[in-house]
């Protein structure tokens, strides 16, 4: 009884978390029947209810079920906290061994996936107020800290301290700090465009000594070096 209360505790701040940080949310009527990321957090509570109660043919059954309808898998022996957001969903992948914490936020085309290489422990632990963007990949029995951002199409197969941001292939920290402020922006930081700057800027400077540089329009002043490069 105690773990269907439990169950329940969590569909509702799972449903609250929604209404509070996606805009398109209008009322807590439309998310329950519309939000294909929410019917599979729902869906995965009730399986992993009966798979923890030794019903494990069921919980496989109601998973099935659940992925046909909304393609988001999560495998019913997943650990997932209270306060998940799945956006969208299509395409979110949750291995057995996952561990997610609380207000998670997970996009879609996200994995949270095995390397095919490890036994007992395979999938990664997520810990409290993570945010996952779009088609990345976290593999591997590893653990992203607490507070931290994982960009786009990220690859990330080392563990990572909190409140970092990561991104590329494979993942890369390019930022760490004390304290995230808990927000939805995608916009992370690009490194590799980052050096490409620094690298035209002291082609820039080198011609510039050399008495060969170009001379740029008045236009052109001011401008990034590498976007006046790209012009």
């Amino acid at each position: 009884m105690a773990n269907q209360k439990l169950m329940f505790e969590n569909i509702k701040a799972d449903l609250k978390v929604i209404l509070e940080k996606d805009p398109a949310a209008k009322s807590k009527f439309t998310v329950w029947l519309t939000y294909s990321g929410f019917k599979a957090l729902r869906g995965y509570r009730r399986a992993h209810w009966f798979y923890m109660h030794g019903m494990k043919t069921l919980a496989h059954l109601i998973s099935s079920h659940v992925h046909k309808v909304t393609a988001v898998e999560i495998h019913p022996a997943a650990k997932i906290g209270k306060g998940v957001m799945i956006d969208h969903g299509a395409g979110v992948v949750i291995g057995e061994t996952a561990e997610v914490g609380n207000n998670v936020v997970l996009y879609q085309g996200v994995t949270l996936g095995g390397t095919g290489k490890d036994v007992g422990k395979r999938h990664p632990t997520i810990e409290d107020d993570v945010m996952i963007s779009s088609g990345a990949k976290v593999l591997g029995p590893i653990t992203i800290g607490r507070g931290c951002k994982i960009g786009a199409g990220s690859v990330v197969l080392k563990s990572v301290p909190p409140m970092c941001t990561v991104v590329g292939i494979p993942g890369r920290i390019v930022k760490q700090q004390g304290l995230r402020i808990a927000d939805m922006d995608q916009q992370l930081p690009d490194p590799i465009l980052e050096e490409f700057r620094q690298l035209n800027k002291r082609v820039r400077d080198l011609e510039i000594n050399a008495g060969i540089a170009q001379k740029y329009s008045p236009v052109l002043e001011g401008l990034d070096p590498l976007d006046s490069a790209m012009l």
